[in-house]
C-alpha cells in the first residue's frame, strides 16, 4: 500500500538528453541540451488549468485591507524583465509624474489644513455677501429669507465648532450625567413637578380665558380629548402600571405648540412662510417632469406631478443626511422628548424620526436595539410610525392644496401624541434595556454629495410603486364594494339617486361621533367622518385627495362669490344646494361634493395625518420584522393595538387643533 500511495503522490518519469550539459529549460524544443520533465498532472493545485489562479493572489492584501482580485486588466509585475521600457515616457511627462506625486503627498499630509482654508475662505466670501446683501436691501421677504437661512448655518457651524473642539462638555447632558444618581432623581422630580404644576395651571387659565369665554364652541374637541384619553385608560393593556408623565407631557407639549402656531400671529405667521417655502420649493420637480415627460405632463397629474415630487424630496432628504443635518435634528429633539417625557432613548430617537422620515425608515435608526426591545417599547415604536407621516409624503399632500403650514405642525405635533398614547394603551411594565448609546449616529456613507442625491432619488422609486399600486388596488376594490352594496340596497328599496349603501355611506355612520368629538362643524361632520374612513381602511393618501376637492371647491366659491365686485352687474354670485353639491346660478357649473369651512379643513388634515391604516399594518410587520426576526411574535400581537393608537393620537392632534382653531 505504501508504494501504491507512493507511486500515485510522486509518479515521474524523467528523460534527460545531454549534450554539451544540462538546461535549466522547463520545456523540451528539440534542441541539444533540453531537459523534458513528464510529471502526473497536480489534481490539488489545479495547476493543469489554464484558467487557474493561485491562491496566493486570490488572499492577497492591500495596504489598504481591500482584497485585491486579479482581473484582465490587473497585468502589473515586479518582474523588471516584464517592463516595458518604452512606456517611461519622456523627461517632460516624467517632470509631471514627479510633480503630481509630490501634490497629492502635500494633501494627504496635510489635508486638513488644506480644507479647513478652503472652508475659512468660503465662509469669509458667505459672511461679505451677506453683509453687502443686507445693507443693498433689507426688509423684503428675501432678506428674510437670507436672514434665517445665515442663522441656521450660523448655529450649525456653532454647535458643530463646539463639539469638535470641546466634546460633550458643552452639552447640558454631559454635566447632568456627572452628578449622582441620587442627585439626579432628586432634582429631576422637584423640577418635573414644578414646571408640570405651572404648565397645568397656564393651560387651564388659557382655555378659561380664551377659548370659554370667546369661543364656547371650541369645548367639544377639549370633551374629545377627554374622551379619548378616558377609554384608552379603560381599554390599556395594563391600567395600574400606566405612567401618567409621557401622557401629561405628550399633551402639554401639543397643546403649547398649538398656542404657537395657531393663536400667537408671529408664530401662525413663521409657519405660514415656511409652508409657502416648502410649497415653492416642491414646485422645482416641474423642471424635471417636463423635461422627462413632456409639456403636457400634468395630464397624468397624479402619475408625473405628484409622484414626481416624492422622487425630488426624497433626494433632498438623502443629501441632509449626507451632510448630518437630519442627524443633528433628530437627535436634539429625541434628547428633549426623552428627557420630559420619561421615555427610553430608543422610543424617542424613533419618535422624533418619525417627523422627518417614514414608518419604515425611522426604524433603522435604532435598528441594533429592536431586538432586546420590551413590549411596551415595541408598541411606541409601531405607535409612533402610524401617528405619522414621512416628509416626502408630505411633499405630494402639498400640491393638493392641503394647507403646508397645518401639515408641517401636524407632523411635529403627533410624535409626542404617539408617545403618549402609546404609553396609555400599553403601558411599560419592564426595565429598558436601551440607553444613550442610541443616540450616536453615524453620518451617510456615500462618498459624496452627488452620490447621496442620487441614492435618495434611487431609494424614492419602491415608495412610488407602493404607493401607486395600492391606489390601483384599493381604489378597484373600494368600487366593487360600493357596487355591490348599491346593489344589495336596490333589493329593498334604496334605489334613489344620492341614496345608495355605500362604503362612505357606511363609514359617515360609523365615524361621525369621533368627527363631532374633534370639533368639526355639524353640517360637515358626515364628510369628515368619510374621510376618516377612507384614511382607515384605504389609506391617508386616497383621503386626502378626496379632502383636496373640498379645499379646490373653496377656492372656486370664493372666486365665484368675488364675482359682482370685479365684474359687471350680470354676475350676481348666486347658487343653491342640491344634496352635497352646490349649482352655480349665474352660469352652468356645479361643484360636487360642495365645500367644508375652514375650521372643518383644518381639523381633517390633522386627523388625516398618519400612516394608521389596515394597509401599513402588513409594512410595520415587514420592515421591523427584518430587523428583528425574534421579534416577529412580539410584534404581531402589539401591532393593531398600536395601529388604533396612532389613529387616536392623530385624533388626539386634530382635538387640540380644533379647541384652538380661530379664524384668520
Amino acid at each position: 500500500m505504501k508504494e501504491e500511495k507512493e507511486t500515485v503522490q510522486l509518479r515521474q518519469v524523467k528523460l534527460v538528453v545531454e549534450n554539451d550539459g544540462v538546461s535549466s529549460s522547463p520545456s523540451y524544443n528539440g534542441q541539444p541540451g533540453s531537459a523534458v520533465i513528464i510529471s502526473e498532472p497536480d489534481m490539488t493545485s489545479g495547476n493543469d488549468n489554464p484558467a487557474f489562479v493561485p491562491e496566493e493572489g486570490l488572499n492577497e492584501k492591500e495596504a489598504n485591507g481591500k482584497v485585491n482580485t486579479p482581473t484582465e486588466d490587473d497585468d502589473e509585475s515586479s518582474d523588471e524583465e516584464y517592463e516595458d521600457e518604452s512606456l517611461y515616457g519622456n523627461p517632460w511627462s516624467r517632470g509631471v509624474m514627479r510633480i503630481q506625486t509630490a501634490v497629492l503627498g502635500a494633501i494627504k499630509d496635510y489635508g486638513d489644513m488644506i480644507w479647513t482654508c478652503i472652508y475659512v475662505c468660503l465662509l469669509t466670501l458667505f459672511i461679505a455677501y451677506f453683509i453687502v446683501s443686507m445693507v443693498y436691501r433689507f426688509g423684503d421677504e428675501g432678506s428674510v429669507r437670507l436672514l434665517i437661512i445665515t442663522i441656521l448655518i450660523a448655529l450649525f457651524l456653532g454647535h458643530f465648532a463646539l463639539h469638535s473642539f470641546c466634546g460633550d462638555k458643552v452639552t447640558f447632558y454631559y454635566y447632568w450625567s456627572k452628578l449622582s444618581k441620587e442627585t439626579r432623581n432628586a432634582t429631576s422630580k422637584w423640577f418635573r413637578v414644578i414646571i408640570s404644576v405651572l404648565l397645568a395651571l397656564g393651560a387651564v387659565i388659557y382655555v378659561i380665558a380664551e377659548v370659554a369665554l370667546k369661543t364656547p364652541s371650541n369645548l367639544i374637541s377639549l370633551t374629545g380629548m377627554v374622551f379619548f384619553i378616558v377609554v384608552f385608560y379603560v381599554f390599556s393593556y395594563n391600567p395600574a402600571r400606566v405612567n401618567w408623565q409621557p401622557v401629561f407631557w405628550g399633551l402639554i407639549l401639543q397643546f403649547y405648540f398649538a398656542i404657537a402656531i395657531l393663536r400667537w400671529d408671529p408664530g401662525y405667521q413663521a409657519f405660514r412662510w415656511l409652508g409657502d417655502r416648502v410649497s415653492e420649493f416642491l414646485l422645482y420637480t416641474d423642471k424635471g417632469s417636463e423635461f422627462v415627460f413632456g409639456e403636457k405632463y400634468t395630464d397624468h397629474f397624479f402619475a408625473f406631478k405628484v409622484l414626481t415630487v416624492i422622487v425630488f424630496f426624497s433626494s433632498f432628504i438623502s443629501v441632509m443626511y449626507y451632510l448630518g443635518v437630519m442627524q443633528f435634528l433628530i437627535r436634539h429633539i429625541a434628547r428633549f422628548m426623552a428627557a420630559v417625557m420619561g421615555t427610553s432613548p430608543a422610543e424617542s430617537l424613533n419618535a422624533a424620526g418619525n417627523i422627518f422620515i417614514g414608518q419604515s425608515e425611522a426604524p433603522l435608526l435604532i435598528r441594533p436595539f429592536i431586538s432586546k426591545m420590551t413590549r411596551s417599547e415595541l408598541h411606541a415604536i409601531c405607535t409612533g410610525g402610524f401617528a405619522t407621516i414621512a416628509g416626502s409624503v408630505m411633499a405630494a399632500y402639498i400640491l393638493y392644496k392641503v394647507p403646508a403650514n397645518h401639515l408641517l405642525s401636524a407632523s411635529v405635533m403627533s410624535a409626542p401624541a404617539a408617545l403618549a398614547m402609546s404609553k396609555l394603551f400599553y403601558p411599560e411594565t419592564r426595565k429598558s434595556k436601551t440607553g444613550n448609546e442610541v443616540y450616536n449616529m453615524a453620518s451617510g456613507q456615500e462618498r459624496n454629495i452627488i452620490e447621496a442625491a442620487s441614492k435618495g432619488a434611487t431609494q424614492s422609486i419602491s415608495l412610488i410603486a407602493n404607493i401607486a399600486v395600492n391606489l390601483i388596488a384599493f381604489i378597484a376594490l373600494i368600487e366593487f364594494l360600493n357596487q355591490t352594496l348599491i346593489w344589495i340596497g336596490n333589493r329593498v328599496g334604496f334605489e334613489k339617486p344620492g341614496d345608495e349603501i355605500t362604503f362612505q355611506f357606511l363609514c359617515s355612520y360609523v365615524f361621525y361621533p369621533v368627527a363631532f368629538l374633534m370639533g368639526v362643524a355639524e353640517d360637515d361632520c358626515f364628510e369628515v367622518a368619510t374621510l376618516i374612513g377612507d384614511k382607515t381602511f384605504i389609506n391617508e393618501f386616497y383621503a386626502y385627495t378626496r379632502l383636496s376637492v373640498f379645499i379646490k371647491n373653496r377656492e372656486n366659491l370664493t372666486w365665484y362669490e368675488s364675482l359682482p365686485l370685479t365684474n359687471s352687474s350680470s354676475f350676481t354670485g348666486s347658487w343653491h344646494l342640491e344634496k352635497n353639491d352646490i349649482i352655480y346660478e349665474d352660469f352652468n357649473h356645479t361643484l360636487v361634493g360642495g365645500v367644508l369651512q375652514d375650521r372643518s379643513v383644518v381639523i381633517s388634515t390633522y386627523a388625516l395625518c398618519g400612516f394608521s391604516n389596515f394597509s401599513s399594518i402588513g409594512v410595520m410587520l415587514g420592515a421591523l420584522g427584518a430587523m428583528a426576526p425574534r421579534r416577529q411574535t412580539a410584534l404581531a400581537q402589539v401591532v393593531v393595538r398600536a395601529m388604533i393608537a396612532g389613529n387616536v393620537a392623530c385624533f388626539m392632534t386634530a382635538c387640540i387643533a380644533g379647541l384652538l382653531y380661530e379664524e384668520k
